[in-house]
């Protein structure tokens, strides 16, 4: 009960304040009419954009050199990770923090406290735990049955001792840290398989938010340039994704579904956008709030998703390990990656 009287505490200053407002933006520039001109175009550009991203990586069957073994295979995926990375700490984070630390809060909420970086912190956590959870029941589950059909007692009694030795069909072997080298083929699938339904979750949450911010725009100067940023930014993430689709080897039915949700989630924010701009004012305590949480929960996802289930994975494989020409291209293609979204963020 005292817990919940402390929750309610914690949300009394939103209920008092929700519906409080700044005064809404300066309306110089704004023209109804060439910005929904504007608006069916940026539909159109980034739903090509964001296709042809996801689609890239997922050409492995009718493109040798695009197979997930390949070593072009492996520079998209560095190219994409470092993109990534840099969404969730050059564009979404930023947002994030500018909309929880809006004047229009004031101080009334969490003062000094850094919300934003504690959402996102908490996001990347619930993530792990997310993980950790699916991989640990699977394992307990593979191994059970394993362990009936072999009467194989020694590999139960490992997990149970906390030791790393990775059971296979054919050999023993040692996981070192996050590769996925030593694994069993049927965990690997399951670690892919995860990666890309958490990346994606963690994507189309900023990707409404930065779709409905354009559709309440009704600036074409403001419009404008948000039509060529979004486009690459959402092909770049695109490929990411694909990339992850790719390894996680879903059925024709799921990848097409999975590709066509991701490249129609900011269209569909956009045209939220247009069908609220009426009545949305981006300075409400309400809009700030959600915003701010949303963005930064997903910069938290999109932080962790790169740095441990990408970069980490990728960069501890035995391939790359052993080989000082494919570290370097990794690099290359991580910096790459970084560069090209962060000088998107001069104008998105």
């Amino acid at each position: 009960m005292n817990l919940m009287w402390a929750f309610f505490l914690l949300l009394l200053p939103i209920s008092v304040y929700a519906e409080c407002t700044c005064e809404e933006s300066s309306q110089d520039g704004n023209n109804k009419s060439q910005a929904l001109k504007l608006k069916l175009i940026a539909i159109a550009s980034i739903l090509v954009a964001g296709s042809v991203g996801v689609c890239v990586p997922l050409l492995g069957k009718k493109f040798e050199s695009l197979k997930p073994e390949s070593n072009v295979f492996l520079a998209v995926k560095f190219f994409a990770a470092g993109v990534i990375l840099s969404t969730g700490f050059v564009h979404v984070f930023p947002d994030a923090n500018e909309s929880l630390e809006n004047p229009c809060l004031g101080d009334m909420f969490w003062g000094d406290f850094p919300i934003g970086n504690f959402v996102a912190m908490l996001a990347a956590v619930v993530v792990m735990v997310f993980e950790t959870g699916v991989t640990s029941y699977f394992n307990r589950s593979h191994y059970s049955k394993n362990e009936v059909k072999n009467g194989d007692h020694d590999v139960e009694k490992q997990l149970h001792e906390g030791h790393v030795h990775v059971h296979t069909h054919t050999s023993h072997g040692h996981a070192h840290g996050p590769s996925l080298d030593g694994l069993d083929s049927s965990e690997v699938l399951l670690r892919h398989r995860i990666i890309s339904m958490v990346l994606e979750m963690g994507i189309i949450i900023h990707s409404v938010i930065i779709g409905i911010s354009l559709g309440v725009s009704l600036n074409p100067n403001t419009i404008k340039p948000l039509i060529v940023a979004l486009s690459f930014h959402q092909m770049f993430e695109g490929m990411g994704l694909g990339s992850c689709i790719s390894e996680a080897k879903y059925n024709i039915r799921t990848m097409a579904t999975m590709s066509i949700g991701f490249s129609v989630i900011t269209p569909i924010g956009i045209v939220i956008g247009f069908l609220i701009s009426n009545t949305y004012n981006e300075n409400s305590h309400t809009a700030l709030i959600l915003e701010g949480v949303f963005n930064a929960a997903s910069a938290g996802i999109l932080i962790y998703m790169a740095l441990v289930d990408l970069l980490a994975v990728d960069f501890m494989k035995a391939k790359v390990q052993t080989n000082w020409k494919l570290q370097i291209m990794a690099f290359a293609f991580l910096i790459f990656g970084l560069g090209c979204m962060s000088l998107l963020a001069i104008w998105a």
